[in-house]
């Protein structure tokens, strides 16, 4: 009860309770650098998880791993302006190569040498177009050359005032997947076929349901010419941006010269797409899944599937319980099962079912002296339920009970998110829907004006988060918007993170 008692409930202080729980699981931990996080073993694990099944996904379609630099020279910044000016108050600046001791004492001990200016700063890496394009650009000659298709797993650098663990911090781990094409049809596709791949691996691996869709100009990414989004629903009935898929255009092609000749004989811009998730995903497991007891992890995602806690009281109850939790931790490991074994003697069951439970381990099963008799186990699922099954066969049935587990997360998931949307919202409804703790979705007419939109989230914090794909829109579609009577063409909105 005492580990359960530092995570503060959700209804006191979700803020808090948000933190509490990655704590508590030790999925991270605040670092000396101010903005940045250390990624604890049980989160990297996590996020290892995730990069290896979005890895296959993406060389399923196609997809080469490569590494760029993470430094950029400034210049490259500057050659896309609406790009330069969508980064410019976020980089981070490399300006000398060396310090120089003072023969001073303490943190003056060091200061830059001035002598070992740049002659030209350096960006250290907030997303890599620019440096990607000018080496697309020595690489591409012909048509036969495209398209290429690229992905990169990396850190990247973008300077943040306000700082949250995975969430939003000044450095973070990413993919990012940039490309070149013969037309803007095969870049339009291939920015939707990544989109749908990151849907996939949200809804099947996460178990985190999300609408798709088109950002507004004024939300899309500085230099595409459209963006399309990934927007999941937390418990705080806040959304959340889980991750970006671009159609660049020929904007970077231009400006790094990224030209390819034709079948005929002349020459073209090539079209870009770039796209990414990032470790922001690991937040939004926490925000979708979790309780008041710690984190909740989908099986998929689990680092440990399954932990066994042998019970006992004597000497001779200890051997055949551990005896038969060791059988049964071998069946499991055999089937592929990410098991652990909880034999630590100096902790009380007690003690451990909630060390595991705040680590968000989807199943434990319990061994004690009857059940070892009765040749069976007793089955814990974290998000709730106790049932006992044979050791018979238990590798078949633990199978079994996780992939309930996860299509349960989802499908509660799923729910929540339909029980806070609200659809053909009339203003008076909108605004009262936001100010009730952030409402969640609220699907109502926009006219896509800017001046409407920018109105909107001075009054309510709301943004529109997605021009919603067909399948997420209303069954009757607004026909004008909510908030100034004119023909609308789009329909959702939320508080976001």
């Amino acid at each position: 009860m005492a580990q359960a008692q530092k995570i503060t409930p959700r209804a006191k202080d979700f803020s808090e309770w948000y933190n509490d729980v990655i704590i508590q699981a030790e999925l991270a931990d605040y670092s000396p650098v101010r903005g940045c996080m250390v990624i604890r073993p049980h989160g990297y694990r996590i996020w290892e998880l995730m990069q290896r099944a979005l890895d296959d996904m993406l060389r399923a379609t196609g997809h080469e791993n490569a590494y760029f630099p993470l430094f950029i020279p400034m210049s490259f910044l500057a050659k896309e302006a609406e790009h330069v000016e969508g980064f410019a108050k976020e980089v981070a600046l490399v300006t000398h190569t060396r310090l120089k001791a003072t023969g001073k004492a303490g943190a003056q001990a060091v200061a830059v040498d001035p002598d070992s200016a740049l002659e030209e700063p350096l960006v250290v890496r907030p997303t890599s177009e620019t440096i990607i394009y000018a080496m697309f650009a020595k690489w591409i000659q012909s048509y036969r050359d495209l398209p290429l298709l690229m992905n990169q797993w990396c850190n990247i650098v973008r300077w943040e005032l306000r700082t949250r663990l995975f969430l939003r911090t000044t450095e973070f781990l990413w993919q990012e997947g940039h490309t070149a094409h013969a037309t803007e049809a095969e870049a339009e596709a291939e920015a939707r076929q990544m989109l749908a791949v990151y849907r996939k691996f949200q809804e099947d691996w996460m178990a985190m349901p999300v609408i798709t869709g088109r950002k507004t100009d004024s939300e899309k990414f500085a230099g595409a010419l459209r963006t399309y989004a990934l927007e999941a629903l937390m418990q705080d009935n806040k959304a959340l941006q889980a991750g970006t898929s671009h159609n660049l255009g020929q904007n970077f092609a231009k400006a790094f010269n990224v030209q390819y000749q034709t079948a005929a004989g002349g020459l073209e811009y090539v079209w870009n797409t770039s796209w990414g998730v990032t470790t922001r995903m690991i937040g939004g497991l926490v925000l979708t899944h979790g309780d008041d007891n710690g984190l909740i992890c989908p099986p998929q995602l689990a680092p440990i599937q399954v932990v066994i806690v042998p019970i006992w009281k004597s000497d001779a109850e200890q051997e055949t319980v551990l005896r038969t939790a060791v059988s049964v931790r071998d069946d499991l490991e055999k089937a592929g099962i990410r098991v652990k074994l909880d034999g630590r003697p100096e902790l009380k069951p007690g003690a451990k079912y909630f060390e595991w439970e705040a680590k968000g381990v989807p199943l434990r099963l319990e061994i004690g002296p009857r059940d070892v008799a009765a040749a069976q186990v007793m089955t814990a699922r974290r998000a709730g339920g106790k049932a006992p099954a044979k050791v018979e066969g238990i590798a078949r049935t633990v199978l079994a009970v996780l992939d309930e587990i996860q299509a349960a997360l989802f499908q509660a998931a799923k729910e929540r998110r339909e029980a806070h949307s609200i659809r053909g919202a009339t203003k008076a409804q909108f605004l009262e829907f936001m100010k009730a703790g952030g409402g969640g979705f609220a699907y109502g007419g926009f006219c896509g004006s800017p001046i409407c939109e920018a109105e909107i989230k001075r009054e309510t914090a709301a943004t529109v988060r997605v021009l919603p794909d067909e399948e997420f829109r209303s069954p009757q579609v607004p026909r004008t918007c909510m908030w100034c009577g004119k023909p609308s063409i789009a329909e959702v909105w939320a508080q976001a993170y």
